[in-house]
């Protein structure tokens, strides 16, 4: 059963800067000191893991190797971490519940804006957006997945993307926005546990090609709410888990500005693997 792997490695959250932390969260600790350390770790890890696939180029990383996203001091992480502490896999939110229209997306970043069915796309955001808002729900978009590439044939990819349903749950239900490439199967793991693509006129929108990674993506939509079935349980065991897992607060003075934080650090989930 996935909940076993729990034994194997723990899951520990970096909230985003000026969030008021619910008291949903049992273990809040404000500590930017172990804030910033476990996001640069998480960062560079993120880094070996894109530039080693070629997602990224090297010199897009900092001289220590990280990986700075834009929206990263904003964003919501969840981490997996292994008995020393070192990062196995990791998956971000970031929250755009406030935003005005797609433009004020980052996924307006993604090429599928400018191909030929732009404005289809376009359209089909803002109704994700307008739903939220009329039911009540957070709106944001997930993306940074990583996984540690010993353990790609594990159940540890999977195993982040649910426990961040079971996160974003706590933080009172989610509607949003991911995308995801064709390699390492990465668009269809998030279908598997519950994505769909985006529709227009009763239709799914198709793949798109991204020049700047190279390859055929997929601009998916998600509702925390409703996982596949098959791990509903899972997604509910994960939200308990994580009422009590370390919740690290950084003070917001403390908060640095990102950097040389560009758009390739919108975090397409494109690295995550079967």
């Amino acid at each position: 059963m996935m909940v076993s792997e729990l034994t194997k490695s723990r899951l520990v959250v970096l909230s985003p800067a000026r969030r008021t932390i619910s008291s949903v969260f049992h273990n809040r600790q404000s500590n930017s000191r172990q804030h910033s350390k476990l996001l640069a770790s998480m960062q560079r890890f993120r880094g070996e893991i894109y530039a080693e696939d070629g997602a990224v180029p090297r010199r897009s990383l900092t001289e220590d190797g990280r990986h700075v996203a834009c929206g990263d001091n904003e964003a919501w992480h969840l981490l997996s971490l292994g008995p020393t502490g070192n990062v196995r896999a990791c998956l971000r939110y970031v929250e755009e519940s406030d935003a005005d229209d797609f433009d004020s997306l980052l996924v307006r970043h993604a090429a599928a804006a400018d191909s030929d069915l732009g404005t289809a796309y376009r359209i089909a955001v803002e109704r994700e957006l307008v739903r939220a808002r009329r039911e009540g729900l957070r709106f944001g978009e997930v993306g940074g997945w990583a996984v540690d590439a010993k353990l790609r044939n594990s159940t540890e990819s999977i195993r982040i993307l649910l426990a961040m349903y079971g996160l974003l749950e706590l933080l009172g239900g989610c509607l949003g926005v991911a995308t995801a490439t064709w390699r390492h199967q990465s668009a269809a793991i998030l279908r598997r546990i519950g994505l769909s693509a985006l529709e227009s006129d009763g239709m799914e929108l198709p793949p798109y090609f991204e020049p700047f990674y190279d390859c055929q993506m997929e601009l998916l939509r998600f509702d925390s709410r409703h996982p596949n079935a098959r791990y509903q349980d899972t997604v509910r065991d994960f939200s308990m888990t994580l009422r009590t897992a370390p919740v690290y607060v950084a003070d917001p003075d403390a908060v640095r500005p990102a950097v040389r934080e560009s758009w390739d650090g919108f975090d397409l989930p494109e690295l995550a693997v079967a």
